[in-house]
């Protein structure tokens, strides 16, 4: 089962534009399968932690870590998404909470979570980036884990999956600046085959992050 909250008004710009996109199909744009960086970190992750993932969209990566063991909140501002999530948790018997709201204005909580995880989440240009990263850090207990996978500039090369903006795009130097209160315990950027559905399919260039609350 799955507990469903609307938290004020999904405002930010571009969620009417990805409910439509998620609306398009009965399917699932991205895939129904977790983001292998994430799957790689499952020795990070223990049963029972409390994990916030963030734009996480139709759900693949908030219901398997919900069948890990772990009280997922999955927190998005596309309601379309959020039901495909639902459907998705009830077909592979897992219990998430979702959220529906923008992350922008959303009260994200403090030192309650031991990890918030951030799967390509670049909506966030570099205005906003350093406020959601800073949100982040708030949210997490001392100790608790960030764990982020996005697209660098390269990607605007391969042109499979992610923004056109290449402000949205990471780097590594980016990152290290923009999450300074963390301790970074990995920083990889690489090219990878991403089969995530329609949404991210082919040869991309990609850097994962996990770092530390300390």
């Amino acid at each position: 089962m799955n507990d469903t909250n609307t938290t004020g008004k999904a405002s930010h710009p571009g969620i009417a534009v990805w409910d439509q996109r998620f609306a398009a199909t009965e399917g699932f744009v991205f895939g129904t399968e977790p983001n292998q960086f994430l799957v790689r970190q499952a020795t990070r992750l223990t049963p029972g932690m409390k994990v916030l993932a963030v734009a996480d969209g139709e759900g693949r990566n908030g219901v398997w870590l919900a069948r890990q063991g772990l009280n997922v909140t999955a927190v998005d501002g596309s309601r379309v998404a959020l039901g495909k999530a639902e459907r998705l948790a009830r077909e592979r018997g897992a219990h998430i909470e979702t959220v529906c709201a923008d992350l922008v204005t959303w009260d994200w909580g403090a030192n309650q979570y031991d990890a918030v995880v951030a799967i390509f989440i670049q909506f966030a240009g570099p205005r906003l980036r350093p406020v959601l990263f800073q949100r982040a850090h708030g949210a997490l207990k001392a100790g608790g884990l960030f764990l982020l996978e996005g697209y660098t500039p390269k990607q605007l090369e391969y042109k499979t999956g992610g923004p056109s903006a290449l402000a949205n795009l990471y780097t590594e130097s980016q990152l290290r600046e923009e999450l300074a209160g963390f301790d970074i315990l990995h920083l990889a950027a690489y090219d990878t085959e991403l089969s995530e559905g329609n949404g991210h399919k082919g040869m991309s260039a990609v850097v994962d992050v996990v770092a530390r609350k300390a």
